[in-house]
């Protein structure tokens, strides 16, 4: 009987059902024949409920929708031309810098590539990038701002792993520049080969002009970094600002949306992405709590042992086997599930809890656009439409660069840590 009902799982599993609803099924089976109480589940819940910081999921999420459906990516994208335009690729890293920028606000929900994506292609091809080039571009980009704040993964993370969330925010910074850096590397040697590639020359009055086109976005890493470093505000706090000050000059300054028709499309959306991380995570409790419950952490750990001998080989199987989620599992639902697996072990083998969340954040983040069900690949697919096969060619070179400043965050932890040694 208890293996015919898994079984029936796995089975609906299989044909599509909600991540939520396998996760519930999974739950409330196993509960059901280890005879324990149901009533924990409920407990742990009411805890995610009363955090304080839960409330920064849907305030920073509706900031990001409500910008992106704006003209912001076009101020802003304005603005970093006149900053970086004149470097050699630079209208390449421009693409990086924003996409990342709208990516932390978004929470890599493929707003970013279908926001940007027809503003960032025309501009980067005419420039003379090759059309393999900018797709894998674009795609690697709606990702690349996972580890910035207020990244809605990272937040997350903090929440499920109980991990302080502004030290979160704070360890992401430079493995996130380094991630910024390796890309645009890569931009600057393929800028180098366009052929149609046009110097452009530094123009003090265009950057001008620019910078008080987007004078009221130029703010925001202030009110989000500022106010909560500066101890001003808490992360809560930080959120609630942001939400307040966006909707002020997106629908009152600029004026670009209406409080009466887009406003109330905006809010749809973005709950409908936050109902859905929640649900997730509510459901996730019941079975998080019976593999903890039954010690399956542990077990894998004992047997982990036998064949690790040490925390540098963990972490090599580590990266594999999180890259293999994020290339199967939506980042939500692999934060929930995965972590309260992962945690306990990783802290036998002496890795550090923050280090630990930027490395499996890094892998996830490259999971985005890892074959063969990468979610950017297919938002791509959909967006250019192009075959995703082609996705998966052109993509392809940054995600072995990726990996690679996966390796140097991966072993070097100070990376990660400096803010706190």
């Amino acid at each position: 009987m208890e293996v015919a009902s898994y079984l029936g799982i796995i089975g609906l599993a299989i044909v599509g059902t909600p991540i939520f609803v396998i996760m519930s099924l999974f739950a409330l089976v196993a509960f059901f024949f280890a005879g324990i109480d149901g009533s924990a589940v409920a407990v742990e819940i009411y805890k995610i409920a009363s955090a304080p910081t839960l409330l920064t999921i849907p305030l920073f999420t509706f900031a990001g929708y409500m910008m992106a459906e704006s003209k912001s990516p076009q101020r802003l994208l304005r603005l970093a031309q006149a900053a970086l335009g004149w470097l050699p690729g630079g209208v390449a890293i421009v693409s990086l810098v924003i996409c990342a920028f709208f990516t932390a606000f978004t929470g890599a929900s493929g707003v970013t590539i279908i926001a940007l994506g027809g503003l960032l292609y025309p501009i980067l091809t005419k420039e003379g990038f090759g059309e393999k080039f900018t797709l894998g571009l674009i795609t690697t980009s709606g990702s690349l701002g996972l580890l910035f704040p207020p990244s809605l993964p990272i937040i997350l993370y903090g929440l499920v792993a109980k991990v302080d969330i502004d030290k979160l925010f704070l360890a992401g910074i430079l493995p996130g520049i380094l991630l910024i850096f390796v890309l645009g590397a890569w931009s600057i040697k393929n800028g180098k080969k366009a052929e149609k590639c046009v110097d452009h020359k530094f123009c003090f009055s265009e950057l001008t002009q620019a910078m008080k086109g987007a004078r009221y976005e130029l703010p925001l890493p202030f009110f989000v970094l500022g106010g909560i470093y500066g101890g001003i505000t808490t992360t809560s706090e930080a959120a609630c600002l942001t939400a307040a000050y966006v909707f002020v000059i997106e629908c009152l300054l600029y004026r670009d949306l209406s409080i009466f028709s887009d406003v109330p499309k905006i809010i749809k959306e973005s709950m409908t992405l936050v109902g859905a991380i929640l649900l997730i995570l509510c459901c996730a409790l019941g079975m998080t709590s019976y593999l903890i419950d039954e010690e399956i952490p542990m077990k894998i750990l004992a047997f982990m042992k036998v064949y690790i001998t040490n925390k540098y080989i963990f972490l090599v199987f580590l990266n594999i086997f999180l890259l293999i989620v994020g290339s199967l599992m939506d980042i939500f639902s692999a934060i929930i599930v995965v972590v309260p697996l992962i945690v306990p072990i990783a802290t036998e083998f002496d890795v550090n809890p923050i280090h630990l969340a930027i490395i499996f954040l890094t892998n996830l983040e490259i999971g985005y656009i890892t074959p063969p069900v990468g979610i950017n690949l297919f938002i791509s697919s959909f967006r250019f439409g192009k075959p995703v096969t082609e996705l998966y060619k052109a993509s392809f070179p940054f995600l072995i660069l990726m990996v690679f400043a996966l390796i140097i965050i991966t072993y070097v932890p100070a990376l990660s840590l400096v803010w706190f040694d």
